[in-house]
């Protein structure tokens, strides 16, 4: 079944081989956050981001995003996908240096395009500030995406751990993509509550949240999600993989869904997570019974809420069509 992803980190999609390979052509020793089995080894959250921060040090030239972006691609493709978004931090591409981030940007784009030559596949770039760095590099990211905003770089948010500082301090940021044309999503309500979600609607405007579901803790917030029409990015096997939640019968997906909450699917950081999107379409038929109608209809949803071009959503849907 083609599929939609709008919830996918270009570096935490990276092929465990695809790491060992590149540490070991420069002579980098990164078996600590490997297991015997050569996959990524980690224990909770802070250790995710560890192991995900030592595995993104080897991308260090724009050959190796280039290389990165070629492999993720086929990946995606193998599961189906069809259209994906990628957020893409300038903190790893260029260290926030609007000309060296060009130069990254320019590489992840022609291997996307030849990736979209070969097997179809089409990628769109949401630059994505680090909130655990903090709001004044925020600002920094900020620049680099009004700089490349256009048909491929089309929309901007912000990742990293939610405990640290407060969304409000990344406003400025938000208001000089918004400035731009960008459109807008922000992760929250992965780890902390609901009100983080509205902090994100409040403080930053976004139209698109990620993950979001702790939302689910308060009615209120799923029925103003519900009235908006604010699209969450869920990812139910990164959410499972990482504790949130503790098996996918206990996932609410399928609650925010039956509340009216426009939901999508996606795999965040496939690889560390051991899934895929078919996977995750399989899992979720498991769990809650859904069959193909459910999830054509996340598919459309997707497709609605992908902050591409007009002319590239109808593309989108076209291939999202019945053969």
């Amino acid at each position: 079944m083609p599929k939609v992803e709008l919830h996918l980190h270009l570096e935490g999609a990276a092929p465990p081989a695809f790491i060992r390979g590149l540490a070991a052509e420069k002579g980098v020793d990164l078996s600590r956050i490997f297991d015997a089995e050569g996959h990524y080894a980690y224990s909770g959250f802070w250790e995710f981001i560890r192991v995900y921060e030592a595995a993104t040090s080897v991308l260090a030239s724009p050959e190796d995003y280039y290389r990165l972006t070629r492999a993720v691609l086929e990946e995606s493709a193998a599961s189906g996908v069809i259209y994906s978004e990628t957020f893409l931090s300038p903190d790893f591409c260029g260290g926030r240096d609007v000309a060296a981030w060009r130069e990254y940007l320019a590489a992840i784009r022609e291997a996307a395009a030849e990736a979209e030559r070969d097997s179809g596949i089409l990628l769109r770039g949401i630059i994505t500030c680090i909130r655990h760095f903090g709001p004044e590099k925020a600002r920094e990211t900020a620049l680099c995406a009004a700089e490349t905003a256009g048909e491929w770089i089309v929309g901007f948010g912000i990742a990293g751990d939610e405990s640290v500082g407060a969304l409000k301090d990344y406003a400025w940021s938000f208001d000089m993509a918004r400035e731009a044309e960008l459109r807008l999503t922000a992760h929250a309500g992965e780890w902390c509550g609901p009100e983080e979600v509205r902090r994100a609607l409040d403080h930053l405007r976004v139209e698109r949240i990620g993950h979001g579901v702790h939302a689910a803790q308060d009615p209120r917030l799923m029925a103003h999600l519900a009235e908006t029409g604010t699209v969450l990015e869920v990812c139910p096997g990164s959410n499972i993989a990482l504790g949130v939640f503790p098996a996918w019968r206990d996932h609410p997906i399928a609650a925010l869904r039956d509340a009216g909450v426009r939901v999508t699917v996606s795999t965040d950081d496939p690889p560390f997570f051991h899934t895929t999107m078919a996977h995750e379409f399989d899992r979720l038929a498991d769990a809650f019974g859904w069959e193909e109608p459910d999830f054509a209809a996340l598919n459309a949803t997707a497709a609605d809420a992908a902050f591409c071009c007009e002319d590239t959503r109808a593309r989108i849907k076209k291939a999202l069509e019945p053969a």
